[in-house]
């Protein structure tokens, strides 16, 4: 199934991303969402449109599950769901940046089996099936070497590194930030950067693909806690998230757990 899958996610990832840099990011329309949850534009609406009607067509059985469509209880009666956020990093698009992305992912029975996270106008492809590795435009990638001798590089808000979410102690890093989680995590993935965190409830949607993507290529990803991530949840969110090379992980997930 999830070598099956993955084919599927590429070309509809290809397919969305013509269809978003068909809007001009910053004159699409947009409004901000109920209860300070985000932007969203006429072209988030339209991926998710398009990315709906294809991979539902092509999986009947398999549940859904976007940032853009309104969720309800049914994708809870399958075994197997898209989620799916139809453009990562809202901001960045309307502000006409290159750094956003569209994620696709498959899970099954709460674990993520296919990934896919497309950046169109970075040329990115990554791409994962579970037991079968990831990769950035179809070459294989894996997390980066672990080294005594260099501050390890972590993607995160400067806020995850406030002292009071640290009882072990504020970790030594060099803090970097892109504004899409997908990207984030497939950064890692790729072996660009050690580790990121989110600390924040994360959506499913942000999350999934790049769970995958990077666990696929060597890394360790869990919750805040150290629990691992399980998918299509009836509340569709995480409790933060810690991703990283597993020595990194390991030594985060003590800093954030013991005092």
């Amino acid at each position: 199934m999830p070598a099956a899958d993955l084919p599927l996610l590429i070309e509809a990832a290809r397919i969305a991303g013509r269809v978003a840099t068909s809007f001009t990011g910053p004159t699409a329309a947009r409004w901000d969402k109920p209860g300070d949850a985000g932007p969203v534009t006429e072209a988030d609406l339209a991926v998710n449109d398009l990315l709906m009607s294809n991979l539902r067509a092509a999986r009947p059985a398999y549940g859904w599950l976007s940032e853009e469509t309104d969720d309800t209880t049914e994708r809870l009666d399958h075994e197997t769901v898209f989620i799916v956020d139809p453009i990562d990093g809202t901001r960045n698009f309307v502000e006409g940046g290159r750094t956003w992305a569209i994620s696709i992912a498959v899970a099954h029975k709460g674990e993520i089996t296919a990934a896919a996270i497309y950046l169109p106008l970075r040329d990115k492809m990554y791409g994962a099936a579970k037991g079968m590795g990831a990769t950035l435009n179809q070459l294989q990638v894996t997390v980066a070497s672990p080294s005594p001798t260099r501050t390890a590089t972590v993607l995160a808000a400067v806020t995850n590194l406030e002292p009071h979410h640290w009882p072990g102690g504020v970790p030594q890093l060099t803090r970097h930030y892109r504004p899409s989680l997908a990207y984030r995590l497939s950064l890692v993935g790729e072996g660009r950067f050690d580790g990121m965190l989110t600390l924040r409830p994360s959506w499913e949607w942000d999350i999934a693909a790049g769970a995958l993507i990077v666990s696929e290529a060597g890394g360790q990803i869990t919750d805040q806690t150290g629990t691992p991530l399980r998918f299509n949840n009836e509340s569709p969110m995480l409790n933060g998230v810690v991703a990283a090379t597993k020595p990194l992980h390991d030594n985060l997930i003590w800093r954030l757990t013991h005092a």
